[in-house]
C-alpha cells in the first residue's frame, strides 16, 4: 500500500485553483470517492474544500484519525454537518464564498440543497469538467502506478492462458482471474463515473454471450449471473472455435489500466479471425496518427472511417441498435476520464500526459465478438503503451 505523497496533493490542489481562478469560483466542494482519493489521498467520509486561495480544508466526518494517517494534506477538520462549514471557514479566516463548484454529475441533489441553505447568497456551478481537466494529465508518479497495474493485468493475461478448458463456464474462468488479480493487488472493483456504473474487474465472456448487448455504455455487455447485474460473465460453458474475451482492467493503489484479449479453443470462424485482425489494423492505424495536437473528435473520426472502409458499419462498436460513439477513453483513478476518443469532440486536443484505453471491437450477432484494447500513454517522445500482454489471438 502506498500513500500519495503530499507533493502530489498540493501540486493537484494547485491546479485546480488555478482554473478556479480563471472561472471565477471561491470555492470548490467534493465529496464523490474518485475525486476525494485524487485530491486527499483517502476516501475517509466527508468532503474537501477547496478555496480559490490558501490551503484545501478536508472536512472529516470519519474517520479523522485514519484520514490523517492517510492524508498528506496539511488541514483536516472534524465536522458533523455542512452547517458546520461556515464557522470552520472563519476560524481559518477564509472569505464566505460566493461562486461555489460543486460536483453536478454525481452529487446527489440532497446534498446539493443542504449546502444551498448553508450559503443561500451563492450560486453554485458544475466543477466536474475543471476536476476532470486536472486529472486528465498524468504525473510521474501516476504513471508508474499504471505501469504497475499494467504489470498485474499481464499476471492475469497469463493466467487465462493456463486455466481456459473447454466446458468450464464463464463465471469460473471469470473467477479464477479474479482470484489471480486479488493475489496481485487488485482490492476487487472499479470505478466509473457514471450514474448507475458498478464493475468489477472487467467482462469474462465467450461465443454468442460476447455478442449480447447490455445496458452498459460499452460495446460489449455480456448476459451476466442474473437480471440484477445484467452484464458480464454468465454460466454459459465454454466450447470450442468460439472467441472468449477477457476485459480486464487491472488495478493498483486505485490506478487502472484496461486490456482485451481473445482467445479460443481451436480455429475461428473466418469472419471473426479477419474481424480481429482488421480491429489490430485500426489500433496501428491510432498509434501512427495519434499525436500531440490532434483532436479527440479527429482521432475518433479517422479511426471510425477506417471501420467503415472495411464493411463494418453495422457491427464496429457493438451490434446495430446497440453501438457506441466512442473507440476510447480516459483511465486513472475512474475507467472513463478524459480524453474521450469519441464523436464530436472537436475542441479538445491530445497532450502530453494523457493515458488512455484504445478498444476497437467488432460484434457479430449470434456468434460473438472480437477486438483489442490497449491502455496508451503520450509522453513527449510520444505514444508509449503501458499494457504489454502479446497482442496476437491466443489458439489454445
Amino acid at each position: 500500500m502506498r500513500l500519495t505523497p503530499a507533493t502530489e496533493l498540493e501540486y493537484r490542489c494547485k491546479k485546480l485553483q488555478d482554473l478556479m481562478n480563471e472561472n471565477g469560483l471561491d470555492a470548490v466542494i467534493m465529496a464523490q470517492n474518485a475525486d476525494l482519493y485524487y485530491f486527499t489521498g483517502t476516501i475517509q467520509s466527508g468532503c474537501l474544500y477547496v478555496p480559490a486561495a490558501g490551503q484545501p480544508l478536508y472536512l472529516v466526518r470519519r474517520d479523522l484519525n485514519r484520514a490523517r494517517m492517510e492524508s498528506g494534506l496539511k488541514e483536516l477538520v472534524s465536522f458533523g454537518s455542512p452547517k458546520d462549514i461556515p464557522e470552520i471557514l472563519a476560524r481559518y479566516g477564509y472569505p464566505v464564498p460566493q461562486r461555489i463548484g460543486l460536483e453536478f454529475d454525481v452529487l446527489p441533489v440532497s446534498f446539493l440543497e443542504r449546502y444551498r441553505k448553508v450559503w443561500p447568497q451563492a450560486g453554485f456551478s458544475d466543477a466536474t469538467p475543471l476536476i476532470r481537466q486536472v486529472r486528465m494529465i498524468k504525473s510521474h508518479y501516476e504513471i508508474h502506478l499504471l505501469q504497475d497495474a499494467a504489470d498485474q493485468v499481464h499476471k492475469v493475461h497469463l493466467r487465462a492462458m493456463e486455466a481456459i478448458r473447454e466446458g468450464m463456464t464463464d463465471l469460473e474462468l471469470a473467477a479464477e482471474l479474479e482470484y489471480t488479480a486479488r493475489q496481485h493487488g487488485h482490492p476487487g472493483l472499479i470505478r466509473m463515473r457514471v450514474f448507475n456504473g458498478e464493475m468489477l474487474f472487467g467482462h469474462t465472456f465467450s461465443g454468442v454471450d460476447s455478442a449480447v448487448p447490455a445496458y452498459t455504455d460499452t460495446p460489449l455487455g455480456g448476459m451476466g449471473p442474473s437480471p440484477c447485474f445484467g452484464q458480464g460473465a454468465s454460466h454459459k460453458p465454454i466450447g470450442r472455435n468460439e472467441p472468449i474475451i477477457v476485459d480486464f482492467a487491472g488495478n493498483i493503489d486505485g490506478y487502472l489500466v484496461d486490456q482485451t484479449r481473445v482467445f479460443s479453443i481451436g480455429k475461428l470462424p473466418d469472419r471473426l479471425h479477419k474481424g480481429f485482425d482488421d480491429m489490430l489494423r485500426i489500433q496501428d492505424f491510432m498509434k501512427e496518427i495519434a499525436v500531440a495536437g490532434i483532436s479527440w473528435g479527429e482521432l475518433y473520426d479517422q479511426c471510425h472511417a477506417l471501420a467503415l472502409e472495411m464493411g463494418y458499419a453495422d457491427s464496429f462498436m457493438g451490434a446495430k441498435g446497440s453501438q457506441v460513439s466512442f473507440i476510447g477513453h480516459g483511465v486513472g483513478v475512474e475507467i472513463d476520464e478524459y480524453p474521450f476518443i469519441a464523436k464530436g469532440f472537436k475542441e479538445q486536443t491530445l497532450q502530453p500526459g494523457m493515458v488512455w484505453a484504445f478498444e476497437p471491437k467488432v460484434v457479430f450477432p449470434g456468434e460473438g465478438a472480437v477486438g483489442i484494447e490497449n491502455t496508451f500513454y503520450l509522453s513527449n517522445d510520444g505514444l508509449k503503451q503501458l499494457t504489454r500482454s502479446d497482442d496476437d489471438l491466443v489458439i489454445l
